[in-house]
């Protein structure tokens, strides 16, 4: 039906005849010359149609925006003045001889080349949406990108198995979507949150080095980077490692990057612990791109009068930090905005210093704060930060967790909107997690990563006498303050599952009962193993520049978890209901 597609053709097609399908992108009438530009996956070839031919000017002349054409003519080049040097058919044109609607379309709710359209109206008219150019350049990155996992996979003797998508409901710490069952009513399969059990018991089964590209479902309030399903690249290896996998995994995203973007990521990535990553910068996903840093003061405000920051650096788990941003102008009204902005962290403000003269204190600093706290005091807070004249230094004094939050957020605003942060990809591998984190709602532990973890070596005996020092083998991969995998190496003794399970409070009958079948396979002679699972969804966005991973999936879900293209979720009829042995509740009167 075609001999080329349209953005193929350059001045190398010179005089050939030459047949095109695609959309009518643009229709123009010059004069009594008609002017198309037909579009197709690889880009546009501009079609002109002369009134010497006329069966095929009066079908040019039928032709709206959307139809879908067959042209076939002659390339020519162009008149000269009249080139694209942003197509790479920007140099030529094709005569029509021939031009045939092969299907009508109806008037577009948009134009294609409009970029102010609203995210609602682009997903109720998604196959449309589609067809627009960086839609198409985002989703066939994601092709590239996936088959640049695969090559780089199989090079490194890894294959790829499938798992169960109906599989048993487990608590991976998301509500899991429901499934039921006809054939056994009352009974529910559950969509996988991701194929954790599946691919240890794989490992189990001696296939050393499982991957798969692979859905996952999670029903979970939704944001920007959130989707209820989504695509992970899922990884598990045995008898290898921390250290090797991580090499492994490195190697398959330098190539993943060379290959797409043409980008050549460091070798090694560098390194940096959990607490590390949360001292210096707030954050266990830092941005490495943002220079600036945070400062503990903990130990030096537990002597001062300040209430705040002393009822801070005395509260257990509390902490009193600074971020120094150097030679920063900020007005009253950006500090109230960063001050709103560290509300929403749990802060309950944010104190700050404009350092205006170092060698006169206190009179040489502007703050509020100052009055409260003794010149020594202050002097140890310039030394710590390295504070110049001119820098501005916020303080945060709380709970860590709000500390952290909070500041390590700001530390990420004011980077980049004051243009301290720098350009290209920083990635990073940040190791050794906690092995729990407590909850203070429910009053008891609870798994940082996932209860399958393994502990550092040496680091067992501490499960029961001090869990909250117990460091795992976990490991997050970031690229620019986000984390696009994580992973850790397994726990393949049934002695260490046992105590991981008591620190958590988890019972033997509540064990067997959500994770007996795993529990029951890992006897059976289970190598070490470990792995790790990469946001596929992530990855790409971050690549194209998109805002939201919505705009790297063909068809994905609104924030509330709803399809405006096929209106799911929808209701089914009673009949169905009945064949599941299901019926609903009456809707709450509002």
């Amino acid at each position: 039906m075609r001999t080329h597609y349209c953005g193929d053709l350059s001045a190398a097609n010179l005089d050939q005849i030459v047949t095109l399908a695609g959309w009518a992108h643009r229709r123009r009438d010059h004069g009594g010359v008609i002017f198309i530009d037909l579009r197709d996956r690889e880009g546009l070839a501009q079609v002109v149609c002369d009134p010497d031919r006329a069966e095929a000017f009066a079908t040019a002349d039928r032709a709206r925006n959307e139809f879908v054409l067959r042209v076939k003519g002659k390339v020519r080049r162009r008149p000269e003045g009249t080139t694209n040097p942003a197509l790479r058919s920007g140099e030529i044109e094709v005569l029509a001889h021939e031009v045939e609607i092969l299907n009508p379309s109806l008037t577009p709710p948009f134009q294609l080349d409009d970029d102010n359209l609203s995210e609602s109206v682009r997903l109720q008219y998604r196959v449309l949406d589609l067809r627009r150019e960086q839609m198409q350049k985002n989703l066939r990155l994601r092709y590239k990108v996936t088959m640049a996992v695969r090559k780089a996979l199989d090079a490194l003797g890894f294959i790829d198995i499938e798992t169960p998508m109906l599989t048993r409901s487990t608590p991976e710490g998301a509500r899991d979507y429901l499934v039921p069952s006809r054939v056994h009513p009352g009974e529910f399969f559950a969509l996988p949150q991701s194929p954790q059990i599946f691919k240890q018991l794989l490992m189990v089964a001696g296939f050393d080095r499982y991957y798969q590209i692979v859905r996952c479902f999670r029903d979970e309030d939704l944001r920007a980077d959130r989707q209820p399903e989504f695509t992970q690249i899922d990884i598990e290896t045995s008898f290898l490692s921390e250290d090797e996998i991580r090499a492994m995994m490195e190697k398959m995203i330098r190539a993943m990057f060379k290959e797409t973007l043409d980008i050549d990521l460091p070798d090694p990535f560098p390194r940096m612990t959990w607490a590390e990553a949360m001292g210096r910068y707030g954050s266990d996903k830092p941005d490495l791109r943002v220079p600036l840093e945070l400062t503990d003061l903990t130990d030096l405000m537990k002597s001062v009068e300040f209430k705040v920051f002393r009822g801070a650096a005395e509260m257990p788990g509390g902490r009193v930090a600074a971020l120094r941003v150097p030679g920063a102008e900020l007005s009253r009204k950006e500090i109230d905005d960063y001050t709103q902005f560290v509300s929403i962290y749990g802060a309950k403000g944010l104190a700050y210093i404009k350092v205006n003269d170092k060698s006169k204190l206190p009179e040489g600093l502007q703050s509020p704060i100052v009055k409260f706290l003794p010149a020594e005091t202050l002097a140890q807070v310039l030394e710590r930060t390295r504070a110049e004249n001119g820098d501005v230094i916020f303080f945060g004094a709380d709970k860590a967790k709000i500390v952290n939050d909070a500041l390590g957020a700001l530390r990420v605003r004011v980077g980049h909107e004051k243009g301290y942060a720098g350009k290209g990809w920083r990635p990073l591998w940040v190791v050794d997690f906690p092995m729990f984190e407590y909850d203070d709602e429910g009053k008891r532990w609870s798994a940082m990563h996932h209860p399958f973890t393994a502990p550092k070596d040496g680091h067992e005996d501490l499960l029961a006498s001090d869990p909250g020092n117990a460091i795992s083998k976990g490991y997050d991969m970031v690229l620019n303050g986000s984390e696009i995998g994580g992973g850790s190496v397994r726990i393949h003794r049934a002695d260490v599952q046992a105590k991981v399970f008591i620190a958590l409070g988890i019972s033997d009958e509540e064990a067997s009962a959500k994770f007996g079948f795993l529990l029951e396979n890992l006897q059976f002679g289970a190598p070490p193993h470990g792995g790790i699972a990469f946001g596929l969804d992530r990855i790409v966005a971050m690549m194209t520049g998109a805002e939201s991973i919505r705009d790297v999936i063909a068809f994905p879900k609104t924030q509330r978890a709803q399809c405006l293209l096929t209106h799911a979720p929808s209701p089914v009829d009673e009949k169905q209901l009945r064949e599941l042995g299901l019926r609903l509740r009456d809707k709450p009167k509002a």
